[in-house]
């Protein structure tokens, strides 16, 4: 059923109920998991894409300012100098930040889903593999449940899902609209594999005048393997009598098959679909490698990054941002976003404070910091510049006349 008829269904149907009785009672939020772990162990593309976007992500840090006027999820209250610590240094006490955020945004790749178990202090990564949502008529989420086994109040899981056009609970895997590229190139490496593995020789044929015995055959094909395997060695010249022949059973040479034009695109298909420009991998065109990096991340890394940090806000009612400050590869916008609220605070548009908080930044305690500045004019006094003119002599300089 497309989105649309699964929407008007939803409106006819009552809201909630309708949604219940479209996805079920149950949601497992990892189809395809284990195609998608194959595929990122296996294959080089397809794990230097995902890296790359999640070593982006873990190193970006959370900026957080104010408390929320909602209610939050968790019924247990968290101060901000606790969240921050939670959120960018310990969320528990075995992992390091960038490891436990590297695990939540390869589930989030890899399945569209990831989840976080909250007890009241710590955090703590829970697989999407093993994950269940159990839905309601009423409620749109009753629990969850791990592994068949352990229950989930919905206040104590934080589930951040990627875009979807099937479901309003889960999310879709960034490989799926790539599986046919996947499969392919999969199919391509293990015929390259098996074509290296059989000793880079095509299948012969053997043609013989006179029928042979069973007997016969099975020893002249033993004795081919044995003395004619260039995985063994094998190097002993043959001899061909009775009028026997060696056909190949195909025409084709490995160099002829175009693998690597055909590997290259499905590789650029892949990574189309992650989100990473290929020109990033590319090591012979540097020309142009800026503007990509910061494309990869305005159109990539961010939006996946504020996914995960929306779900926080929900979830513990503060206000936050992704800290992009510390970020290496954004600099240059940084720069150029000085230069704007620069421009804005010595006009006197705005104050320093005002800029400050634009900016992600604690607000200066001096005082000028929040009284607007009054440009100079040179056509008026800088304190009434509607007044012009000259400003009156002080007495101090001689006149014409003298």
């Amino acid at each position: 059923m497309s989105l649309l008829k699964r929407l008007e269904y939803v409106w006819k149907h009552r809201g909630q109920p309708g949604i219940f009785d479209l996805e079920g009672p149950e949601l497992d939020t990892a189809p395809k998991r284990f195609f998608y772990e194959k595929s990122y162990d296996n294959i080089e593309i397809v794990r230097r894409g995902v890296d790359l976007i999640v070593n982006a992500a873990a190193e970006i840090d959370v900026n957080i300012t104010d408390k929320i006027n909602v209610p939050a999820v968790t019924p247990n209250g968290i101060k901000g100098k606790s969240l921050f610590t939670l959120l960018n240094f310990k969320p528990n006490t075995e992992e390091s930040v960038n490891d436990y955020r590297s695990q939540l945004f390869i589930d989030l790749i890899l399945t569209g889903n990831c989840f976080q178990y909250y007890d009241g202090q710590l955090l703590y990564h829970l697989p999407s593999s093993l994950m269940e949502i159990k839905t309601g008529k009423k409620n749109k989420v009753l629990g969850y449940e791990y592994d068949a086994d352990v229950k989930f109040k919905p206040e104590e899981i934080i589930h951040t899902k990627d875009n979807s056009g099937t479901s309003v609970y889960t999310g879709t895997s960034r490989l799926k609209s790539a599986i046919g590229s996947v499969q392919v190139l999969q199919s391509m490496l293990q015929y390259q594999k098996n074509f290296f593995d059989n000793g880079a020789v095509p299948g012969l044929i053997l043609q013989t005048p006179n029928v042979l015995g069973a007997r016969i055959k099975e020893k002249l094909i033993a004795d081919w393997i044995r003395l004619y395997n260039p995985n063994i060695g094998g190097k002993r010249p043959m001899i061909l009598d009775g009028d026997m022949k060696v056909n190949p059973l195909s025409q084709n040479k490995f160099s002829e098959l175009e693998f690597e034009q055909s590997v290259e695109s499905h590789e650029t298909k892949i990574l189309k679909a992650l989100g990473v420009p290929p020109v990033l991998l590319n090591s012979g065109n540097n020309a142009n490698l800026r503007p990509n990096i910061q494309l990869f991340y305005e159109t990539t890394v961010l939006p996946l990054v504020a996914k995960l940090i929306s779900s926080y806000e929900r979830f513990f009612a503060w206000d936050m941002e992704p800290d992009v400050f510390k970020v290496r590869a954004l600099r240059p916008e940084l720069q150029e976003a000085g230069n704007y609220y620069s421009g804005l605070v010595n006009t006197g548009i705005m104050t320093i404070n005002e800029a400050r908080v634009e900016l992600r930044l604690p607000e200066s305690d001096e005082e000028h910091a929040s009284k607007l500045r009054i440009p100079q004019n040179i056509a008026g006094s800088a304190e009434n510049p509607s007044e012009g003119g000259r400003p009156p002599d002080s007495g101090d300089e001689p006149s014409d006349e003298e």
